[in-house]
């Protein structure tokens, strides 16, 4: 009798690695999108999102390369 007590520990102690790892795989990919980690990792952006985040990935990198041309003046 004492395999049918380990089994069943060993039954959940799958149940959790699996549980575990798909919560954990969930939280994985909304942190690869830079996304809160406990929000829907399926849903999709919608245009507007889409449209606002580039805008702002466009104004960072237009604002990098300003102050780039400006250092790069002051030292000539």
């Amino acid at each position: 009798m004492l395999g049918d007590e380990m089994m069943k520990k060993l039954k959940w102690i799958l149940i959790g690695l699996l549980v575990g790892l798909l919560v954990g795989l969930a939280l994985g990919v909304n942190i690869g999108r830079n996304k809160p980690v406990l929000s829907n990792p399926f849903a999709q952006e919608t245009l507007a999102e889409q449209v606002k985040r580039l805008g702002n990935e466009t104004l960072q990198q237009g604002g990098k390369a300003l102050e780039k041309t400006g250092q790069a003046m002051q030292g000539k």
